[in-house]
Order: C-alpha cells, then structure tokens, then sequence
C-alpha cells in the first residue's frame, strides 16, 4: 500500500448500521512473521506507507519517535516491537496505521495492510480456547477466515499498558453510606476489568463482571429468572450494567439491545465503556438504547458518569 487508502476506510455511516447485528469489520495486517493480526475498523484513521519519524530520546520500548500529522504531533509505535516479537524482521515496515484509541491518535506500524473483513462476533472465539504462547497476552480474540488461516485481533489496551503503563486510578468520592450498590461489568480485556473493578470499589460499590458479551447476557438472564422465580425485584440485585462494545461472542451493542428489549430489566441502566472514543460510535451505542457513553479510561469521568445513575436507579 503506496499511497494513504481512503477507499479502503470509506462508508464510516455505513459501518454505524453494523450496530446491534452483531458484526464487526477488520482491518488485516502483517507484521512480517506470517501470523495474520486484525484490529477493528473503528479504531482506524487512516492508513499510509510509514513515514519519516523524528527519533526522541527517553521515549519507552517500542515507540519509535514522533510525528506531525496535520498539525498534530503523535507518537508512532512498533507494534512488532511493542509485542516483544522476536521473530518480526528488523525495520519498521512498510505501512502505518493511524488510531484514535481511549480519545488518543496514535500511529502504529506494520509491515504490511491486507484488507478489511466483515465477522460475525459470534465467530470471534476467546484466544484461550485456540492458542498459548508469548503473544498471548496482546490477544483479546481470535477469528478464522474462510481458508482457514486464523486471525489474531489485538488487545490494544494490553498493547497501551505494557508501552506507557498503566491508568492510575485517583482518590475517589464513595457513594453516600447506608445503600447497597451492585454493578454488572462485562470487558474482554484484562487491563480494563482491573481497572474498572479498581474504580468501583473506589466507590464503594459491589461488582460481578463477565469475559465476554455472551457470557455477560447468560448470567444476566440467570439472575432475571432468579429474581421472577423467587418473586424478588432485580434491581435489588444489580442497579446499573456497564458493557464494552467489542467483545467475543457477543458484542456490547447486541448485549444492550437484548437488555434493553427484556422487561425484566426496566429500570436498570446500561452504561457503554469503550475504547471506540468517536462520535460515529457514540451514535452506535445510542441506537441500542444506551443510557450513557463513556469513553475509555478516564477513571474520573466513568466515576461521575455511573455515581448518578446508581444513586437514582437505587432510588427507583
């Protein structure tokens, strides 16, 4: 790829209809060791041949310098670096992909971009029930395309947080003393689980958290019959459900949607925390109903988002 591909990322307002179907697009790329990677369209700008990078001291492994980008200096990152894959072959690559990931542009480079797909979630499989080894742990899920050859799609989180560090969590105000709140989370990434989990009790509020969409929407279900079985109010058991968008199985956009669309939930609101900071995204999660957006990790806002929102649903 010689040139910036804008056909390649046209139709962004299409790809918001993907919205509670289930599906995903991936971008394919190559970083030289012949495993095929994948990460999600939304989360790409742009795509060029690599550019010339100012080198700068002091910066951490894997990132190889900076860029001006139409009048925005962003830091480029060695994804094969960064992976710590000692197999990639020496250089930078051929081909740069510009993300916006948790509000920030970054560029990563690759050695090669192939093309975008269209999957359905139900098809994207946790990586452990497919592979172990090192890269391992910059996997979040793993997809296969029709010839058979699987698809690594990376945690870019893990990515983020082995490269700059992790997001500290401050002190924050506890929800007022003398109410019980419970919250449901579901994140496929282990970063963010830690760090959600950290601002909720922060808050002080109760936690049960699922790996995946569909693993979140089975137990959902389960305690919903619970609750009717036993004639209890659900909301005593949980008063606010927060979701990812991308996850395995089932994403956060169908998850809402089938919550939203369940009466047994009436009255309990669902929060979307996502790394898919846009607004195309945003527009996403509110046409399957969310009752907010919050994009990650900004330990404070996700704090303010969810104190009002547990204070009137326990309330109701």
């Amino acid at each position: 790829m010689n040139q910036p591909d804008k056909s390649m990322l046209e139709s962004v307002d299409a790809r918001t209809q993907l919205a509670g179907s289930n599906r995903m697009e991936i971008l394919l790329f190559s970083l030289g060791t012949g495993e095929t990677f994948g990460i999600n369209v939304f989360k790409v700008r742009e795509v060029s041949k690599t550019p010339k990078i100012t080198k700068t001291p002091n910066m951490p492994a894997g990132v190889e310098g900076l860029i001006s980008l139409r009048g925005n200096v962003i830091p480029v990152l060695s994804l094969a670096r960064s992976m710590e894959l000692v197999d990639a072959p020496a250089g930078l690559g051929g081909s740069m992909m510009v993300t916006e990931y948790n509000k920030r542009i970054l560029g990563f480079l690759v050695h090669d971009v192939d093309r975008i797909i269209r999957v359905d979630w139900n098809k994207v499989l946790a990586p452990e029930s497919v592979i172990t080894g090192g890269t391992h742990r910059f996997i979040t899920a793993i997809t296969e395309l029709p010839s058979g050859k699987l698809v690594s799609i990376l945690d870019v989180e893990q990515i983020l947080s082995n490269t700059f560090g992790e997001a500290t969590v401050g002190d924050l105000q506890r929800l007022e003393e003398g109410a019980e709140y419970n919250v449901f989370f579901a994140d496929d990434s282990a970063v963010a689980r830690k760090k959600i989990a950290e601002v909720l009790d922060k808050l002080g509020v109760k936690h049960k958290h699922a790996l995946n969409g569909l693993e979140a929407w089975t137990r959902l279900s389960g305690m919903a019959a619970h609750a009717q079985q036993t004639n209890k109010d659900l909301r005593d058991e949980v008063q606010l459900i927060l979701v990812d968008a991308e996850m395995p199985e089932m994403d956060g956009y169908v998850l809402t949607k089938n919550i939203k669309s369940d009466k047994r939930f009436d009255g309990i609101p669902v929060v979307m925390h996502s790394s898919l900071s846009s607004e195309a995204n945003r527009a996403m999660g509110s046409r399957v109903g969310v009752d907010a957006y919050v994009a990650k990790f900004d330990a404070e806002m996700l704090a303010d988002t969810l104190r009002p929102l547990l204070m009137k649903s326990h309330r109701n």
